[in-house]
């Protein structure tokens, strides 16, 4: 069957099941969007910024563990959805970005909006195809959607130059893909898994330290199972909070920078420590000399360059972490006897100990300005019913929210984690809200972040996408101004950010609601303002502008030294003066 360049695209997209793309259109790639407009099958959202798209992809593939798609145009179009690209890569999303390219005869000539697609894009995607016969395309688009979901997940760019969507061609579209050289080890090796098994029966401090790779394998279940045969604590990653249920019995929550203080102690004094989907990052591991001294060390990955890239491993196993813990599970089924609590009963009493000292809180006068971590604590508690989508931008607000808000649910979190990504909040809950229109989608921004992409605005009205987005607004670049308050003897320098824009005039200039919560009292009835608004919802909340988050490990660190905030430090305006951990950490169970 002969088709355009254009038609073999959309068929091929309809093959791989793909309900939703998010673009924005250009010269080199009008025929596609001219195909697209034609038929009823696929929605396309036209975003307002192409890094908008690539983030909407980002939370629609995080939301469903299906990959997101994105459509951009050659050029200027392809540099600003790098970004996305970058962040997805670190993060490990599961995308597939299509970009337009100027004609074939034309490539390398510096004809009109002409980028190195492929050149740029090598850096942040897991692999990158310009096609140059439009015979390859579909099976091009085939071992692209192939490569972004399997083995360790990840971005996969599409150049498609605008002669190859006008030529015709034959449409034969490959039931499976082989590709030399790409076979991801799904299975993970007997003998490693037996290991493993006898390390956690014998350990006495073990700790789970789970990361984004159980989400996208679809892991939680068998990690929920692992922890209550065995009765080990549970340290989640900033990208894992959802895989384990955060209010269970067994969760530490997050552990790493600004992780909670029990977390980082429970990693750094235990014995064992069983990593299944996470890569040992800097924000994570801290000093590495120091990181986790008298522990061994399991790590569980599909992908086998993130074991021992950055800490010694004893164990290493290579697989999914699914199919992994099936197995690991199942040794240890047979092999558990008694209560493994009691068994290991003085490092609970040690967790209990920690956890009592010091966990987290804040002080909110009713008389005074609203805490941010206020606002996160009463959002979560009148949501909690509905199970949200919950997405933050970066900053203090996004570890607030890791911290007070204790999410039940795999992939109901949407963050950017290793690029850390300004203005990445919005337009990924957007992509969720496009996934799931009728479940609650909140967004948690703060007001520098949310400024990064405003634009979006417009595309949630008329696509009726009905994110309400909380604006943390202290009026500065909240974490850089912590940082020189810490570092920097208190020189707010190009972090002051002022009381503009007013975020609720903003909101309904773009045709969505704007609310403003300015004290204490009028926070629930806010929040509930906002949630039976079935439109998009800006909620601006002028918080306490100096408030710091803490725990917090300076750059450098080890995880046992935490800089803690003296509850006689919490109500006052500015304060440089904190409390070291190390001191409390000096006296704890040892080997």
């Amino acid at each position: 069957m002969q088709l355009t360049g254009a038609e073999i695209f959309l068929e091929s997209l309809k093959r791989e099941g793909v309900d939703t793309i998010f673009a924005l259109p250009g010269g080199v790639v009008l025929k596609i969007f001219d195909v697209l407009h034609q038929q009823k099958d696929i929605r396309v959202i036209l975003t307002r910024h192409e890094q908008g798209a690539g983030h909407m992809a980002e939370g629609y593939a995080k939301a469903t563990g299906r990959p997101g798609v994105a459509l951009i145009t050659s050029g200027p179009g392809m540099t600003n959805v790098i970004t996305a690209l970058a962040d997805a890569y670190m993060d490990s999303v599961p995308m597939v970005c299509f970009s337009g390219q100027v004609p074939t005869p034309l490539i390398g000539n510096d004809a009109f909006q002409e980028a190195d697609n492929i050149g740029l894009s090598r850096p942040c995607t897991k692999y990158n195809f310009l096609v140059k016969d439009v015979n390859d395309l579909a099976q091009t688009i085939k071992e692209a959607f192939y490569i972004a979901t399997t083995g360790r997940p990840g971005p996969v760019l599409v150049d498609i130059p605008k002669d190859i969507s006008m030529d015709k061609g034959e449409f034969h579209y490959p039931k499976s893909v082989s590709i030399r050289g790409f076979n991801p080890t799904y299975d993970g090796s007997k003998w490693k898994i037996k290991q493993a098994a006898d390390a956690i029966m014998k350990s006495k401090r073990p700790i789970l330290y789970i990361g984004g790779g159980v989400q996208f394998s679809g892991a939680s279940a068998e990690v929920k199972e692992l922890a209550e045969m065995t009765q080990i604590p549970v340290d989640m990653t900033l990208m894992a909070l959802g895989a384990f249920p955060g209010g269970h019995p067994l969760s530490l929550g997050m552990l790493g920078m600004h992780g909670t203080y029990v977390a980082n102690m429970a990693m750094h004094y235990s014995d064992l420590v069983i990593a299944v989907g996470a890569r040992f990052d800097d924000r994570v591991t801290g000093k590495v000399s120091e990181f986790c001294p008298t522990a061994k060390v399991i790590h569980i990955d599909i992908d086998p360059t993130s074991i021992r890239k950055n800490i010694q491993v004893d164990i290493p196993i290579v697989g999914d972490c699914k199919r992994v813990l099936i197995e690991l599970n199942d040794i240890l089924r047979a092999t558990v006897n008694g209560n493994q609590k009691e068994q290991r009963k003085p490092w609970w009493d040690q967790l209990d100990a920690w956890q009592k000292a010091h966990p987290l809180a804040y002080v909110q006068d009713p008389n005074e300005q609203i805490k941010p971590q206020y606002l996160i604590d009463r959002l979560y508690e009148l949501t909690a019913d509905r199970d949200p989508v919950v997405s933050t931008d970066v900053g203090q607000h996004q570890m607030w929210a890791a911290q007070y808000f204790k999410l039940k649910n795999a992939r109901t979190w949407l963050t950017s984690g290793g690029l850390g990504t300004m203005g990445f909040g919005f337009p990924a809950a957007m992509g969720a809200q496009a996934a799931f229109p009728n479940r609650l989608v909140l967004c948690i921004a703060g007001d520098g972040s949310i400024q990064m992409n405003t634009q979006e605005l417009a595309t949630a009205v008329i696509e009726k996408l009905p994110v309400k987005v909380f604006v943390i607004n202290n009026r500065f670049h909240g974490m850089v101004r912590q940082w020189q308050d810490l570092f920097y003897e208190g020189r707010y320098a190009s972090s002051s950010l002022g009381n503009v824009p007013d975020f609720v005039k903003l909101a309904e200039a773009y045709g969505a609601a704007g609310i403003r919560i300015e004290s204490v009292g009028d926070v629930d009835a806010g929040i509930q303002e906002a949630l039976a608004i079935d439109r998009p919802v800006f909620v601006d909340v002028p918080v306490y502008q100096y408030e710091n988050c803490y725990p917090m490990i300076p750059a450098g660190g080890s995880n046992h030294e935490m800089l803690l905030e003296d509850p006689a430090d919490l109500k006052k305006p500015k304060s440089t003066h904190k409390k070291s951990a190390q001191a409390d950490s000096d006296t704890v169970l040892t080997a």
